[in-house]
């Protein structure tokens, strides 16, 4: 390592700015909220089955909530339900806010509102993620680095003359992989631009294989529009101040 930097070819690492280390911090807190939600949603649709209660309950539906409210439980059960709709009611009361914040960061940050408005499927949640866990694009030398780096790319593993399929790294931040595909299950509408390799890719494979081929063609897009901005990519937001907010209510 002394002799790679006495030659100067010591590998550096990209340290993020603190906003983009907000961002990211805030974009993660959401991504954990959600899959949490999801969690105790499916824990409750379980018990809800075990209960012999009707499927198809919305349960974020009032009148859902009176008809559950009106099944046939055991003691357990109800209260295992009440306290499921309460984690669940707890998680909106989070992520509401905390969705209405990172979309006011978005927009008043140049590379989400550039990629909202030339990625089909980016939305400004989504936007977000991809900016700060992707960071600065300037530091990869090719759209396929930037693949790499989010985990996307399929490992390869050759011996004697064999070559079996290969599987996602899964080597980069995982909140990264999951906007992009996010973003790519938006390919299945006939509006997409990638709508025919969508289908000639889910014919061929599968959706998911289909949406994961989309979405490292998304990455590399991303890649490329945030380091055509340059520093403005990772500029901080554009926030209004106070004052100004004050004038405008």
């Amino acid at each position: 390592m002394v002799n790679l930097l006495l030659e100067g070819r010591l590998p550096e690492s990209w340290i993020p700015p603190a906003h983009i280390l907000e961002m990211r911090t805030l974009v993660r807190l959401r991504k954990t909220l959600v899959d949490q939600r999801i969690e105790w949603q499916q824990r409750l649709q379980a018990q809800l089955y075990h209960q012999g209660v009707v499927p198809g309950l919305r349960l974020c539906r009032c009148e859902d909530r009176r008809r559950l409210g009106e099944a046939q439980m055991s003691p357990a059960g109800r209260q295992m339900t009440q306290t499921g709709l309460t984690m669940l009611d707890d998680f909106d009361a989070q992520l509401g806010p905390l969705s209405t914040q990172l979309v006011r960061l978005a927009k008043s940050q140049a590379g989400c509102r550039a990629q909202e408005r030339e990625l089909y499927g980016v939305g400004w949640l989504t936007s977000a993620a991809i900016l700060a866990e992707l960071g600065d694009c300037r530091r990869f030398h090719s759209a396929d680095q930037a693949v790499r780096a989010s985990g996307l790319d399929v490992t390869v593993y050759e011996s004697n003359g064999k070559r079996p399929g290969g599987h996602l790294a899964r080597q980069g931040p995982q909140v990264l992989r999951w906007a992009l595909f996010e973003a790519a299950q938006c390919a299945a509408r006939k509006s997409s631009p990638d709508h025919d390799y969508y289908v000639t890719v889910r014919d061929r494979i599968d959706h998911n294989r289909a949406c994961l081929s989309v979405s490292r063609k998304i990455c590399r897009r991303a890649c490329h529009i945030l380091k055509d901005l340059g520093d403005a990519a990772m500029a901080a937001p554009e926030l209004p101040s106070a004052s100004h907010e004050t004038k405008a209510a």
